[in-house]
């Protein structure tokens, strides 16, 4: 069976993930299916709208499908995820600069791979199910597919919190946070998606839209932007060490879990893309430089091997919570010389 479906349905352009066993981890191949999709509609004037959606209860895309990272990366043969890295951004930055409605309906599980294909969607509809989340610095990556420009735009230091603690997200967070805008039941997608394929009328999406249940990172915010205002990982871990709070507690068990080297990086890169108007383009390009040397200079490999390989949880990371120098942060973030993304040009409809 087909790991995704994609088809012209009335007036919308459908992509559906089918892997819903994997929880629609995202391949090479659908990257590169979805983005050929994508590109053949822009131009099409049958094609009013696109819809990105999944098969299953469990996730709509739960992250990338990694295992031949690894497989090819302990080898010593970095350029297949060099090249899976570069293309899947190359398609995040399409779905966000889409010149159609792009309208993606997430349930369950989206991380990683997921975000990237379902939060640069111009209509980005949550349900009750509903759990987004950032765990890249659990095995060694940072956020990436776009995912630390949204971090970066996020209430606060909300942010950093998200991106260092893999805290997951339900749907009034998701919203809160900038992942997602709409909160709409999962019963009512069957007639949603049938209208916007007719009749494609986007009021049907905020006619259908509700007030999620209530979240709890709103509430957490004054605490997130007390212990995560500093741009030093050590900064960080002091401010929570030196609070008695259950919040501060458990806060500093997520963070031990994960890279050290990775949530440094990711909290100079959240810096970064905070200054200025950043776009897609200058936060998947300060992505792609850290995930390019990740597996040669980071901590990738051996998170991956501790979590999906031998799933022995016990990573030995290159570096202590600590101790990460500032010359190794400058090197993974230090601009490419020879690997660039090659982003699509913009076209309007």
């Amino acid at each position: 069976m087909s790991d995704i479906s994609i088809r012209t349905t009335g007036r919308a352009g459908r992509i559906t993930l089918t892997r819903a066993k994997a929880l629609n981890a995202l391949s090479y191949d659908m990257c590169l299916k979805i983005e050929a999709a994508l590109l053949d509609w822009r131009r099409d004037p049958a094609v009013a709208l696109v819809i990105i959606d999944a098969e299953g209860d469990r996730a709509f895309c739960a992250g990338g499908d990694i295992a031949e990272m690894y497989a090819t990366g302990t080898k010593g043969d970095f350029t297949y995820g060099q090249t899976f890295w570069r293309d899947e951004y190359r398609l995040n930055a399409l779905i966000a600069d889409y010149p159609k409605p792009v309208i993606s309906l997430m349930q369950g599980f989206t991380m990683g791979g997921g975000v990237g294909i379902g939060c640069h969607a111009a209509h980005r509809i949550v349900c009750e199910t509903s759990q987004i989340a950032m765990p890249e610095c659990g095995i060694g990556l940072v956020p990436d597919v776009g995912g630390s420009l949204l971090l970066a735009r996020a209430p606060g230091q909300l942010g950093a919190y998200l991106g260092l603690t893999a805290a997951r997200m339900g749907p009034a967070d998701a919203i809160f946070a900038g992942f997602a805008n709409l909160y709409i039941p999962q019963d009512r997608w069957p007639d949603l998606l049938t209208a916007l394929e007719h009749h494609p009328d986007l009021s049907v999406l905020h006619s259908a839209a509700e007030d999620p249940p209530q979240g709890e990172m709103q509430s957490l915010l004054p605490q997130i932007n007390t212990h995560f205002a500093a741009v030093k990982l050590t900064e960080v871990g002091r401010s929570l060490e030196s609070s008695n709070t259950d919040f501060a507690t458990d806060t500093l068990k997520k963070l031990a879990r994960n890279a050290p080297l990775s949530m440094a990086c990711a909290l100079d890169m959240l810096d970064r893309l905070k200054r200025g108007t950043p776009t897609i383009h200058t936060a998947l390009d300060l992505e792609y430089r850290f995930t390019y040397r990740a597996m040669q200079k980071g901590d990738f490999l051996e998170g991956i091997r501790a979590a999906i390989i031998d799933k022995d949880r016990k990573p030995v990371w290159k570096h202590p919570f600590d101790a990460v120098p500032d010359a190794d942060i400058v090197q993974m973030l230090a601009p490419l010389q020879d690997a660039q993304i090659d982003f699509h040009e913009e076209t309007t409809a």
